[in-house]
């Protein structure tokens, strides 16, 4: 496992770090979001489904646990929000293991709920706030 960190100084920079990021990770379909409350997960993968073309509007499927998006070029992506789930018997119940070996990009938020039903691939992206308001996004492939 190698560690990559992005450093995104404003939201004007966010764009060109998404696709730094989506360059390094693309080839990783399960991409895990951690980050204290507040930290920009949720903008990161707002600007992620931008990027890949999402033409729906993107937001934090917080109480539904999973939104679902189509591209410009017909592909799914899945986002994913653990955040309030109760067991992992409830992410289990939706499907999540399926919708992991889809083959789709699926975006996850708060993936420390459901620690047993990660894949074994996956990008582990850590976004941590710094006193100067800027992001350091730290991007691990695990195989």
């Amino acid at each position: 496992m190698q560690e990559k960190v992005f450093h995104c100084a404003s939201l004007t920079d966010l764009p060109e770090t998404v696709r730094q990021v989506l360059a390094y990770g693309q080839d990783l379909r399960v991409w895990l979001f951690e980050g204290e409350m507040g930290a920009g997960k949720t903008t990161f993968v707002k600007a992620l489904c931008r990027e890949l073309g999402v033409l729906q509007t993107v937001q934090s499927p917080t109480f539904a646990l999973v939104n679902e998006y189509s591209t410009d070029q017909n592909d799914t992506i899945y986002h994913f929000d653990f955040y309030r789930i109760k067991s992992e018997i409830e992410a289990f119940d939706i499907g999540v293991e399926e919708y992991f070996y889809s083959g789709n990009f699926c975006f996850v938020e708060w993936p420390s709920q459901i620690p047993h039903l990660w894949p074994e691939a996956y990008l582990s992206v850590r976004i941590e706030s710094n006193a100067d308001d800027s992001r350091s996004i730290s991007v691990t492939k695990v195989s």
